[in-house]
């Protein structure tokens, strides 16, 4: 009988927005659960919802011999984890919630149709509970990591988990529980490039004030390069991509790791295009160099604003000089830059949004993104802001995402930034371009470019004075 069925609530064909990107990657999180378990005896199997959809699974949970789901959730699949775990307890199934979200909504997972809930790294709590209910256990007080309710409906909290500390002993990822091919053909197809992903540590030791620390904690534990590189040597072997996504949290926080990580390639003549996070105080020439020779060709990192003020307050801990300086490494050496943004922090005003806009103009990355900033519960922020969050919708129908701050600026205030600072953008690109190579300025184009900043500049302070709630 199969012991445990892993799943999670990430249905690509039924997001438009995800349709239009297409760039799905693995769920190596349920896949190391997969693997671990597996290693220890049990008869774990995946159902990937990724290519699949909500009544196949659905159909699935009804017509198979019930026993132990798991789920893994996080904020942008809140609404279709609940779902799952409502048709599958409905059909007998034993349901149990883990992911980066659920820990801190465990008495909100556990009215919504979970058993059990598991809060941090899954695999040895996972471990423990099959084996109690192989053995028929009621007392499920021992398990740490593991919430749950009791008889009269109470919130049972376990003592946390420890983390695993040698990562080098967990197998690798079962990727041949799913159809890994898939996604490498789906970015191929849509991109002209196929990819795949893998991690090479846990955790990140930052104490950036918004981001949430549930599953891995205030850690970093990392693999040793060498068996990260036989792992490197096996993808590339078994599903030929073309590049690859390396998913760690900051990829260059241990510099001797990654020295020793670039020579292995180098000896073992292992060069891939990748694309990683970092962060801009993790970069210097020698790094830069470094990835440059494993095959780097996009260098994410996370600006989030350009105003000094709102990155202290934060707790960043990185300098606005030390971004523009990431991103002049990367275009020295060719790799791309990416930036991330964040609008609407707690204190931010104008003039934070024109040091915003002035630091993308001036820096110039190749790609950016901005979102608007939402408190995630179980972090410092929101915890600083919890009195004036608004729940708009019902909770297991919406997410952390979908909140409203009490007396922050408007969501058109916001809209209205991001086209002054895109606007300004293309036109700082548009004069650096004209410069050394005898190009001249297109006037009409530049005029129009600046009659739209001009435009929603006016917009943005006629919104001023709008808030939410």
């Amino acid at each position: 009988m199969l012991d445990l069925l892993l799943t999670h609530g990430y249905f690509l064909f039924e997001d438009p927005k995800e349709r239009q990107i297409m760039k799905p990657y693995a769920p190596l999180g349920i896949l190391y659960l997969c693997s671990h378990l597996r290693s220890r005896g049990f008869d774990v199997d995946v159902f990937d919802t990724t290519f699949s959809s909500r009544g196949q699974l659905f159909n699935h949970l009804r017509t198979e011999k019930p026993s132990v789901l798991g789920v893994y959730a996080n904020l942008m699949t809140r609404s279709n984890v609940v779902e799952i775990l409502s048709v599958a307890r409905e059909a007998g199934w034993t349901t149990v919630v883990g992911g980066p979200e659920p820990g801190a909504y465990s008495l909100e997972y556990l009215q919504a149709g979970a058993h059990f809930v598991v809060a941090g790294e899954g695999e040895l709590t996972m471990e423990d509970l099959l084996l109690a209910i192989r053995c028929g256990e009621k007392d499920f007080s021992k398990i740490a990591g593991l919430s749950y309710l009791d008889i009269d409906g109470n919130l049972c909290q376990n003592q946390p988990r420890g983390q695993i500390q040698n990562l080098d002993l967990q197998p690798w990822p079962a990727r041949g529980a799913i159809d890994i091919r898939r996604y490498v053909e789906t970015w191929r197809t849509h991109h002209g490039t196929g990819s795949i992903n893998f991690i090479t540590a846990r955790g990140c030791p930052f104490r950036c004030n918004w981001c949430s620390h549930q599953v891995f904690g205030q850690s970093h534990r990392r693999r040793d390069p060498i068996k990260v590189v036989d792992e490197v040597a096996w993808l590339l072997d078994e599903y030929q991509p073309d590049m690859v996504w390396v998913s760690d949290d900051v990829f260059t926080i241990n510099h001797a790791w990654l020295r020793t990580y670039a020579a292995e390639m180098k000896q073992r003549r292992i060069r891939i295009p990748f694309e990683c996070i970092s962060r801009a105080d993790r970069l210097s020439p020698e790094m830069m160099d470094l990835l440059a020779e494993l095959g780097c060709f996009r260098m994410w990192i996370g600006s989030e604003s350009g105003s000094q003020r709102i990155l202290d307050a934060m707790d960043r801990g990185v300098k606005i000089e030390q971004v523009h300086k990431a991103v002049e490494m990367c275009r020295e050496r060719g790799i791309q830059s990416g930036m991330f943004l964040m609008w609407g922090y707690e204190g931010e005003e104008m003039e934070d949004i024109e040091a915003t806009i002035k630091h993308v103009s001036t820096s110039k990355p190749d790609i950016f993104f901005t979102t608007v900033s939402y408190p995630i519960k179980g972090t410092p922020y929101y915890n600083r802001i919890a009195s004036r969050i608004v729940q708009i919708s019902p909770w297991g129908k919406t997410s952390d995402r979908e909140l409203e701050i009490k007396g922050r600026h408007s969501r058109a205030f916001y809209t209205h930034a991001d086209r002054v600072l895109r606007d300004e953008v293309a036109l700082a690109r548009m004069l650096d371009n004209s410069q050394g190579a005898d190009q001249t300025i297109d006037p009409r184009q530049a005029a129009l470019l600046r009659q739209a900043i001009a435009s929603e500049r006016a917009a943005l302070l006629a919104t001023y004075a709008e808030v939410e709630r």
